[in-house]
């Protein structure tokens, strides 16, 4: 495995880029800006190794960008309702940065801080303090990203948490996805299968009713493969909420602590690549890049336009704190936040 690594300048303080190639020339590019993946490189089904992971330009673009490139969002990834936090009947009111609810931990979140990086020998391990206040979330938090690069192209990622007060954590990464090439249009012909019989569904601000909604006979349903675009312009509510895909499926088969290595299956009939996403996460977030446009400058010199990639975000369920009926997403002294994800590249 041959690591290499440069470094940028930006408004926040130097900026780490590492790149981890295995034998094969597959690779990576991870950042120390929001612990992010900005390149997976993997080939084709000729041969053709191209990166397929939304990348800008500049790795300082990164900062504050709207669509959150491939940066882990925290400290709670997705939305909370209102701002509203309680935990040990202390209540908590979290920045609002998305509409009248708080997304990804806040304006800055912790996407948009430089960690701490630690090379290995097929990786980098991120690590990043979050201070008791910081975004009004309550307690001093430790958040380890561990990511490592295979010899059979596939990535895994380790994220771990501990607090010293009640608090809590919700981690995942926001990477969007085009199977065809990074800078190569709409994902919208790319097939899709999801391995969840129920979806939750939302209001009209994009917060869970409690409601774990069967995906029977609705547009919802990837049980079987089928095109992203095949029912993205429905006449169904959440979809027309959201303007295409943003919403959390339930994963089949979740327990606390076991990995499920299949939840997620993404093809690209054009280049013949497949990504397979596994996870310990009770839910998966399929966002179709439906305000993509107006992002800042790809490596084609071009903005992203919408539906031009597709996240996958394994994680916990938005606004788990205000819904007692879902997982857990409290952390507490003497505890640790540990969970997987895995993001396996072939070709068929």
């Amino acid at each position: 495995m041959k690591i290499s690594k440069q470094t940028y300048p930006s408004s926040l303080g130097e900026i780490t880029v590492f790149r981890i190639e295995n034998a094969s020339g597959a690779s990576v590019e991870l950042s120390s800006l929001g612990a992010g993946i900005n390149d997976i490189s993997v080939p084709d089904k000729d041969g053709k190794i191209e990166n397929v992971t939304l990348a800008y330009a500049n790795p300082a673009d990164y900062i504050a960008d709207g669509p959150c490139l491939g940066k882990i969002p925290g400290r709670y990834a997705n939305r909370i309702a209102k701002g509203h936090l309680e935990v040990d009947g202390v209540e908590y009111k979290l920045n609002i940065n998305n509409g009248q609810n708080a997304l990804h931990g806040g304006p800055t979140g912790f996407m948009n801080r430089i960690w701490n990086a630690e090379e290995l020998s097929n990786g980098v391990r991120f690590t990043y303090r979050s201070a008791d206040g910081e975004e009004n979330y309550p307690g001093n938090l430790t958040v380890v990203a561990e990511y490592r690069w295979s010899e059979d192209n596939v990535l895994t990622l380790n994220i771990s948490a501990t607090a010293d007060k009640p608090t809590v954590v919700n981690l995942t990464n926001h990477a969007y996805f085009n199977l065809d090439g990074a800078d190569k249009g709409s994902v919208l012909e790319h097939t899709m299968k999801i391995n969840a019989s129920k979806w939750l569904r939302i209001d009209e601000t994009q917060i869970p009713t409690g409601e774990l909604a069967p995906v029977e006979e609705t547009p919802m349903d990837f049980r079987k493969e089928k095109k992203i675009g095949a029912d993205i312009k429905a006449d169904f509510e959440a979809l027309n909420i959201g303007k295409g895909y943003d919403h959390c499926w339930v994963n089949d088969g979740w327990e606390k602590g076991k990995m499920l290595g299949e939840i997620v299956v993404l093809k690209a009939p054009n280049s013949g690549r497949v990504l397979r996403v596994g996870s310990t996460q009770p839910g998966v977030q399929i966002y179709t890049g439906n305000w993509l446009a107006g992002s800042p400058l790809n490596r084609s010199g071009k903005s992203y336009e919408d539906y031009d990639g597709v996240a996958i975000e394994m994680q916990g369920f938005p606004d788990a704190p205000n819904k007692p009926e879902f997982p857990s997403q409290e952390l507490r002294p003497g505890e640790e936040y540990k969970q997987t994800i895995r993001f396996a590249f072939s070709t068929k």
